[in-house]
């Protein structure tokens, strides 16, 4: 599940339930970090001795690597850390932070203008989108800092394999196939990108093409993956640009050439009062946000949804690997 829009979806049917419980009792899952971690090219004279601080993160690996590496940040400028990542949905997660609950988590730029602060229009340039979440959400006791390159935003992949009959690089070169050859374009999605109007139905129209209907196959998101790596039964698949899965089975993303779908950034976000009261943070996270790339995202994620490996271990192996914090 990729940048809480199906974790939304789900958490959304539950949404009641878990502003209740929220609202009632606060989160009550969790446990401390215990990592033996020190200073590297972050936390040089723990800034944060002395804090307590909570993490959270979304219900996807992705999400829970990112949470994981705040975390181990904060344990490594000397705060006492509280792990309650993988929280069900991004509701569960947005009101942790909002509450007090929870003071840090990754969130995503485009999860937030359209799901949270009710925007129907995404903002084409990912700064200026950045910008303007940042601007409204200060009024919801939410800090954001700037944010990572890590665009977990959705695309049609392709083969290699097939692609070097197509040689398709963009998605105007998809509606050009599709007006040349539509009995060529089989394009595989899950039911709700189908009817979504930042899904398919839309990206139709912004792009000038109609894929025929004996085209589109309909199925569940794990499987449309190896569906176009492994099958003829689907050209294009709906993938999401972090997936590790694209590089495991040698799958080509198109190029969104007319900037139709929305920038789902990555970017610390912190409750409001925790940052006025440890502005440090942003220096902490900064260097971390400017590492993270969808490159980047697609080999960790690759690590845990392909390989197994733990989401904790993942976090810190890279964050040693990139000298901003040491092993005890």
């Amino acid at each position: 599940m990729r940048a809480g829009r199906r974790a939304v979806r789900a958490a959304l049917a539950g949404m009641v339930v878990a502003s209740v419980a929220l609202a009632g009792c606060g989160l009550k899952s969790g446990s401390p970090m215990v990592d033996e971690v020190e200073p590297g090219s972050v936390g040089a004279g723990e800034p944060l001795r002395g804090a307590s601080l909570t993490v959270t993160s979304k219900n996807f690996s992705e999400n829970i690597v990112l949470g994981q590496m705040i975390g181990l940040v904060f344990k490594a400028a000397g705060a006492e850390v509280l792990d309650r990542t993988n929280l069900p949905g991004s509701i569960s997660a947005r009101e942790a932070i909002i509450q007090g609950d929870a003071d840090a988590m990754y969130e995503y730029t485009g999860t937030a203008w359209i799901t949270y602060l009710g925007r129907a229009k995404p903002i084409v340039d990912p700064r200026k989108q950045w910008e303007a979440v940042r601007a409204q959400d200060r009024r919801n006791g939410v800090t954001w800092l700037p944010q990572s390159t890590l665009d977990n935003t959705y695309a049609l992949a392709i083969s290699r394999k097939n692609n070097a009959r197509y040689g398709l690089r963009t998605l105007s070169d998809v509606a050009e196939l599709v007006k040349k050859d539509p009995g060529a374009v089989t394009v595989c999605v899950e039911n709700e990108f189908a009817a979504r109007d930042d899904g398919l139905p839309g990206m139709e129209k912004a792009y000038g093409m109609k894929v025929p209907a004996a085209g589109i196959q309909k199925m569940d998101a794990g499987i449309i993956y190896t569906q176009v790596s492994q099958s003829d039964s689907c050209l294009l698949g709906e993938v999401f640009t972090t997936d590790g899965r694209i590089k495991a089975m040698d799958l080509e993303v198109l190029e969104d050439d007319r900037h139709f779908f929305p920038n789902y950034n990555a970017a610390p976000v912190i409750h409001a009062a925790t940052s006025e009261e440890y502005p440090e943070i942003a220096d902490l996270l900064d260097p971390v946000s400017r590492k993270l790339t969808t490159e980047v995202a697609q080999e960790l994620n690759a690590r845990v949804d392909v390989e197994g490996e733990d989401p904790h271990e993942v976090a810190k192996e890279w964050l040693v690997g990139e000298g901003f914090i040491r092993e005890g």
